[in-house]
């Protein structure tokens, strides 16, 4: 298990560096909510990875610091960003669904119990993604498209701030 949740952190880690790299990318074209969004996005990766971190401290394990692999920093299209983000999203939730598995054969509750946090979350991140895509496939991709794509994604982004801030308070969204 030990080793299992070290590669999840790697994957983590690949995340948050992946969505920064968009984020790079958005600034370069002027798409600041677009930049925005996955500046926030690369933070709550980072989390994520920490969260595992600290879980294998608390078990007596030991977390291993990733090496991370350079991710790419150039993209077809705003679309095909956010694909790709989705597909990454898809591959975190079968780790977590292969941890889980591994739970399951090791007798390990501790652990599993702890993962359902990421089965929630990974839920939640898959339908906020295929939301987003909707959105940018009704917009569609005429001369002004970017503009209305980039303003979109600051309001989810703006959405996504003030349900964390109610989570965080003890409200409701």
């Amino acid at each position: 298990m030990e080793k299992a949740l070290n590669e999840q952190i790697a994957l983590e880690g690949y995340a948050s560096f992946l969505y920064l790299s968009m984020a790079s990318w958005c600034d370069s074209k002027g798409l600041a909510g677009c930049a925005q969004f996955m500046h926030r996005q690369s933070a709550e990766e980072r989390q994520h990875m920490l969260r595992i971190f600290n879980y294998l401290s608390e078990v007596d394990g030991f977390a291993l610091t990733p090496a991370i692999k350079q991710p790419p920093h150039e993209f077809k299209s705003v679309q095909a960003m956010f694909e790709m983000v989705y597909q990454h999203e898809q591959k975190v939730t079968a780790s977590i669904n292969e941890l889980l598995s591994k739970c399951y054969e090791n007798k390990d509750h501790s652990t599993h119990l702890f993962l359902q946090w990421y089965v929630q979350e990974q839920r939640e991140e898959e339908s906020l993604m295929r939301n987003i895509m909707d959105r940018i496939r009704l917009i569609g991709d005429g001369p002004q498209s970017l503009y209305y794509i980039d303003k979109e994604i600051s309001a989810v982004n703006a959405e996504q701030v003030k349900a964390e801030a109610a989570e965080g308070s003890g409200e409701e969204a």
